[in-house]
């Protein structure tokens, strides 16, 4: 008869199989080669079809064929100097920006409509801005750069927000900013090459965005109180600051 293993000594051969096996698997080989698959990149580039040219879409497919509209009230003082210069305002509008353009006599309004033919989606904002500044005050001749250039904007502001002022203080500051005869007004405009325009207690500045900056400086330190020799002394510097010249040819 075979002798029995003791418990304890089969257990410890069973420990040291399974010892063996666990690291015959540890040390089996890992391939890292990873199989060459042919390039197809030949074949498939000249199956593809050729990239395809689209033509830009115009203004009114931008907007899914919907047609667009803005709206510029009339002011009553305005009304009269819009019926003079109605044609000047007109032909840009209509021929060059391609959009149309009309009075509504009842509602006192300005009325425009982008069309099928309307090179591009930004003219009908530019239109707008055009009658806007218009009605501001600015001159037809002014105005129209707004169409001309994207660099021109209109800011406006009052003069209680920059000084608190009544009565007879206020007329001052008005009459210090546009001088005797207009002389301090037209001066800033040279200097900056803006349009300015003081329309009672608001202001207007049409121009590009360092040049409104600067007239805008000049406007208040006027209307808080700076004598006028200071600033005839600081025009040279303002003159040779980097400005844009949009004026119309």
């Amino acid at each position: 008869m075979k002798k029995r293993k003791p418990k304890a000594w089969v257990d410890w051969e069973r420990f040291q199989k399974s010892d063996q096996l666990k690291m015959q698997s540890n040390e089996a080989p890992v391939s890292m080669e990873v199989e060459a698959v042919p390039s197809k990149t030949s074949s498939a580039s000249a199956a593809l079809p050729p990239k395809p040219s689209f033509e830009p879409l115009k203004a009114h497919e931008m907007s899914d064929g919907r047609v667009q509209f803005r709206k510029v009230s009339v002011p009553p003082h305005r009304y009269s100097p819009l019926k003079k210069v109605w044609m000047e305002i007109y032909t840009p509008v209509y021929e060059q920006m391609k959009i149309d353009i009309r009075m509504n006599l009842k509602g006192r309004k300005v009325e425009l409509k982008s069309r099928a033919d309307t090179p591009d989606v930004s003219n009908l904002q530019k239109c707008s801005d055009f009658v806007q500044a218009f009605m501001l005050g600015f001159d037809v001749i002014d105005a129209i750069a707004l169409l001309r250039m994207d660099e021109l904007y209109v800011e406006s502001f009052e003069i209680k927000d920059v000084k608190t002022l009544r009565g007879e203080h206020l007329s001052r500051a008005i009459g210090r900013l546009s001088g005797k005869g207009g002389k301090t007004k037209f001066a800033i405009e040279n200097a900056t090459k803006t349009r300015i325009v003081i329309a009672d207690t608001k202001i207007h500045i049409l121009g590009s965005f360092a040049n409104i900056k600067v007239a805008r400086d000049s406007l208040c330190s006027l209307i808080l109180g700076s004598p006028l020799e200071n600033f005839e002394s600081s025009e040279d510097a303002c003159g040779s600051a980097k400005i844009l010249d949009y004026s119309p040819e």
